[in-house]
């Protein structure tokens, strides 16, 4: 196997948790890049499913090691916990689960930032998860963050601490009238998380250049998808990272020539959580359908995902900005009670073409989306083991996708289990 970037190619949640445990029998490591616990990553095994939110979704092969990169703001508590309830069914993670040393940390006034701010943006609300992941970031490009090796060092994190509340507090109570949050509670609480936590902390690029030299194989897991990008996404209706494969090498400490491949999930219709942008959103009972065919309710949230058609002029972005060199195209089962299907082909302002996403969210307003119909197959797909088991106009329908994003099919899934996975040559 090559070394491979896995991204989301979509809004998210276009099933890549399930795309990476397939993957990973075929590789030797498995890097969590960027994010933070607002992913939630959800895969079955056998009659089991796992969510994670910050745990490399390759955890449940035992031969594999799993990574959580430098561009990860790690919540401590969440890891423990998902720690703690994958040891419990049975799966041990130490001796093959490493967390970078440098890694950002999610503090407690991240989250407390985070959720004041939505509740004061009313109706202008980003739709975050609340889990602090924003205000991480921005405390680490302040250069006034808190990273994972600092959870070792009692000393020195009290100090930091001390001095970062000093500010937080003035912004918590004179800004949003609340209550200001006591150091030492906090510096306990985190000094014990680095306590747990210490058997797990390792120079994680030295650990990608040794696994490379020994001849193994990586495979990248981002987050989230690429038009929630911060810089190439529905901004300011993004996440706080870039989730693109670019960030890949950024967040590993692994070098770009490293890389040979490319692999961008995308739903064979479209989802996005929150607020922001969806032209091809459909707002009636169809909509409701696929919400209930699909399970489209967020792993991390329980929020209802809003449905769509597949957009090409959105995984067309995708392909660009990534460099994507396969497709893998996930819920292709939850179209096969449809008489036909839609696809958006192009976007029109005014009656204009438009060549790409509109760069100001308020000009998606204005966006007509131009479709494409085509015939349904009306026969169940979740059985399907080979792409010559899939009906006819379903093989059409994913080939025409593929046709309009300019990116071959590397492989389809008909369901979430690892044996409904049909890959392409």
């Amino acid at each position: 196997m090559k070394n491979t970037i896995v991204v989301g190619s979509q809004w998210g949640d276009e099933g890549k948790a399930k795309v990476i445990d397939v993957l990973a029998e075929h590789a030797d490591v498995v890097i969590r890049f960027q994010g933070g616990a607002n992913a939630g990553h959800t895969v079955v095994v056998g009659e089991q499913e796992f969510v994670f939110h910050l745990i490399p979704s390759a955890i449940m092969r035992p031969s594999k090691t799993c990574v959580i990169g430098n561009g990860v703001v790690l919540d401590p508590g969440q890891l423990l916990h998902e720690i703690e309830e994958l040891e419990g069914r049975g799966f041990s993670v130490h001796g093959r689960l490493w967390l970078a040393e440098n890694m950002q940390i999610v503090m407690p006034w991240h989250k407390q930032l985070d959720q004041l701010k939505e509740a004061a943006a009313g109706k202008n609300a980003i739709g975050t998860t609340g889990r602090g992941i924003g205000p991480a970031y921005v405390d680490k490009v302040s250069r006034c963050g808190i990273r994972l090796c600092d959870l070792l060092d009692e000393e020195g994190l009290r100090a930091k601490v001390e001095s970062i509340l000093e500010e937080k507090n003035v912004l918590f109570t004179r800004v949003y009238g609340a209550a200001p949050l006591e150091a030492a509670p906090i510096v306990a609480d985190y000094l014990e998380f680095g306590r747990k936590l210490a058997p797990l902390v390792a120079n994680a690029s030295l650990v990608l250049e040794r696994a490379m030299k020994a001849g193994q194989h990586l495979l990248f897991e981002g987050a989230q998808g690429t038009i929630l990008d911060v810089d190439h996404g529905t901004y300011p209706y993004v996440t706080s990272s870039n989730t693109i494969a670019g960030s890949a090498c950024c967040g590993s400490g692994v070098g770009p020539t490293a890389i040979q491949s490319v692999i961008g999930v995308v739903k064979a219709y479209t989802t996005r959580v929150g607020n922001g942008p969806f032209p091809t959103e459909l707002d009636g009972q169809l909509g409701e359908s696929l919400r209930t065919w699909g399970g489209e309710f967020g792993a991390t949230t329980g929020r209802p995902r809003r449905c769509g058609w597949f957009d090409a002029m959105v995984v067309r972005k995708a392909v660009r900005v990534n460099g994507i060199t396969g497709l893998a195209i996930t819920k292709v089962d939850v179209l096969d009670k449809l008489p036909e299907v839609k696809i958006c082909v192009g976007y029109a302002i005014d009656g204009r073409a438009i060549d790409d996403l509109p760069v100001q969210v308020k000009d998606f307003a204005k966006v007509e989306p131009v479709y494409e119909t085509l015939p349904g197959w009306l026969s169940d797909t979740s059985s399907a083991t080979s792409w010559s088991d899939l009906p006819q106009a379903a093989k059409h329908y994913l080939e025409r996708l593929a046709e309009l994003v300019g990116a071959p099919i590397a492989m389809v899934s008909v369901g979430p289990r690892r044996d409904q996975a049909i890959f392409l040559p």
